[in-house]
């Protein structure tokens, strides 16, 4: 009898050690809470917003390449009424620009698509207050373009906005409201207009400061509709090369150094101290002597240069006398100490007095 009891009980325990017993019924509750603050945290750090870095350089490219944009289309629209009554297109001038404004804006950033500029420099508008609210954020360049309210604000502020302020500006240079009286509505007004646009150029250059540190909105329209600008591709390049500027540029400031510089220079002495080095030295000794060295034409009132007697116009020889103090010939490189007219012998230093 024992020996059957004891069987029993260690075959009972064998198969209650084989089959597990059933959970309770809240052990899933037990679980959850568990599990509760891994899953929070997991959330909570992917819809953290990844610090990104928007070349200040590329937005202010772009700004740029938008602004040659508009320009060309407008110098492009202006040929078209290059026929008609001069001065006409120049009144309407504020509607042009606004105009050309206007159907960038359309075919641009009321598509959704990126200005001609932004394009260029690998850059997009996105929605910044979506942005931040959304959680699913793996690179930083994710979101939504920009809502049809902040277009339409984009295109009252940028096209409206500057039309608007020409027109002002115009009318009150036209109707002089700054020379009338000082307590007359238009000096009034011209001294609101005045604070206005020190305000608007004050807060431009603070928001110039931010943009400069910050790398975000550049300006203080994109700054109110929170529209950012954000790499469309992070895998592409610029598309500008700036090879040929920069060679533009050189040329440009030695131009502007050779045009300071030349008229400076005295061009006859310059051509004396050619002359020696010049190859073609037998057209210039078969020049006609009876034609003046300076201007090549006839003289009118010629006189002879001293000592060499070659003939010159007198206004010629009296010019180059005057400029410089030691004048040589044209043709044989002598100096000239005299003028001659008819047997009478003029100084030089009498016909500078």
């Amino acid at each position: 009898m024992d020996r059957q009891t004891l069987a029993s009980s260690s075959s009972s325990s064998i198969s209650s050690s084989i089959s597990p017993q059933p959970p309770a019924e809240d052990s899933w509750v037990d679980t959850y809470r568990k599990l509760l603050p891994r899953w929070l945290a997991f959330s909570s750090t992917s819809r953290e917003v990844i610090p990104i870095e928007i070349s200040r350089v590329n937005q202010f490219d772009a700004a740029r390449l938008d602004i040659e944009m508009s320009a060309m289309l407008k110098e492009q629209l202006v040929k078209v009424f290059s026929l008609t009554k001069p001065g006409m297109l120049f009144q309407y001038e504020p509607e042009l620009d606004a105009f050309l404004e206007f159907l960038i804006w359309r075919f641009s950033i009321w598509v959704d698509k990126p200005t001609p500029g932004n394009a260029l420099m690998n850059l997009r508008y996105r929605d910044e207050h979506a942005f931040e609210t959304s959680s699913k954020v793996r690179t930083g360049l994710e979101g939504p373009g920009l809502t049809v309210s902040q277009k339409i604000w984009y295109c009252i502020a940028t096209v409206g906005g500057q039309y608007v302020w020409a027109r002002l500006q115009s009318f009150s240079a036209f109707r002089r409201w700054g020379d009338t009286e000082q307590r007359s509505l238009g000096r009034r007004s011209w001294f609101l207009l005045q604070r206005v646009e020190g305000i608007y150029k004050a807060t431009s250059f603070v928001n110039l400061l931010i943009f400069l540190l910050t790398g975000r909105y550049r300006s203080l329209i994109e700054r109110a509709l929170k529209a950012r600008l954000v790499y469309e591709s992070p895998h592409m390049n610029r598309s500008v090369s700036f090879e040929y500027m920069n060679r533009q540029l050189v040329w440009n400031e030695f131009s502007e150094m050779l045009l300071l510089l030349l008229p400076l220079l005295n061009s006859s002495s310059v051509k004396n101290f050619l002359r020696p080095f010049s190859k073609d030295k037998s057209s210039s000794s078969e020049r006609d002597e009876a034609l003046c060295p300076i201007c090549q034409t006839t003289p009118t009132t010629p006189f002879l240069a001293l000592p060499c007697q070659h003939r010159y116009c007198y206004y010629c020889l009296r010019t180059r006398c005057s400029a410089s103090s030691a004048f040589r010939c044209s043709r044989c490189n002598e100096l000239v100490i005299a003028m001659q007219r008819h047997g009478v012998t003029v100084n030089k230093t009498t016909q500078n007095e």
